[in-house]
């Protein structure tokens, strides 16, 4: 089957001039299957980052300790008010500067954090603090009777926090969460300025010998349709399973 469909795309690249050279050409390929990779990795580690940041900064906003709840709030308009591409090269180029080297097994000194370590770090921080103010509308909207039916019997902050308050602002967010997550699955291209091997930066390597720029930009397109397509879905699954009859819609 997949001999079949090499062979189709390999004729249609003969024929008409049309190269999609990575359903024929292993190479291209193979460098086309890792910036896949490289992006669907990329994308899982900065989700699950980015939502732990939230619900940390989500907690410590509602502190009693001042200088937890304006440090929370500098964070916040910090990674709100400046370009993703920004923050990107400034831990890229400036964090990364200060720490210290590494030697690697051929005895050489390489960076502490390397590049796409550096892109996780700094879209989960971005998207994180979006995701700080999603959740504190969510937990907002929770009924302050129930935080106090809570506190009667003897929770604490933190046990009000995690059992009462989260599944419900959960279920009041997810929309939010999901837009919010899907922005960040497309900001991850932006690794490509600092040469992360994802999938923008794999479909450029192959387009620069390939001459195929048409094509690959269009299997590009379809490939992160596809990706957020996936997303979204898992996304309303989830809202739906959460979803309780006459309290959320």
């Amino acid at each position: 089957m997949m001999d079949a469909i090499a062979h189709w795309f390999k004729w249609l690249s003969n024929q008409h001039g049309i190269n999609y050279s990575v359903f024929f050409d292993n190479y291209d390929q193979t460098l086309f299957l890792k910036g896949l990779k490289t992006t669907i990795i990329l994308s899982l580690a900065c989700i699950a980052l980015s939502i732990l940041v939230g619900l940390i900064g989500a907690w410590l906003q509602g502190s009693r300790i001042r200088a937890a709840r304006v440090g929370t709030a500098m964070f916040v308009q910090f990674f709100r008010n400046t370009p993703p591409l920004v923050q990107l090269a400034f831990f890229y180029y400036a964090v990364s500067a200060l720490l210290p080297t590494v030697t690697d097994s051929f005895g050489a000194q390489t960076p502490l954090i390397n590049n796409l370590g550096w892109a996780i770090i700094s879209f989960s921080l971005f998207a994180g603090a979006f995701n700080i103010e999603i959740f504190r509308s969510g937990i907002e909207a929770v009924p302050s009777a129930m935080t106090e039916a809570a506190e009667s019997l003897g929770y604490t902050r933190f046990q009000i926090y995690r059992i009462v308050v989260i599944p419900i602002a959960f279920r009041i967010c997810l929309p939010s969460l999901g837009n919010n997550l899907v922005n960040l699955v497309k900001t991850t291209t932006l690794a490509y300025a600092i040469g992360v091997p994802e999938l923008l930066y794999a479909s450029a390597q192959i387009w620069s010998e390939a001459m195929n720029v048409r094509e690959m930009m269009v299997l590009l397109l379809i490939t992160y349709v596809a990706l957020v397509a996936i997303l979204v879905a898992v996304m309303q699954r989830w809202e739906k399973s959460l979803r309780v009859p006459g309290y959320v819609s």
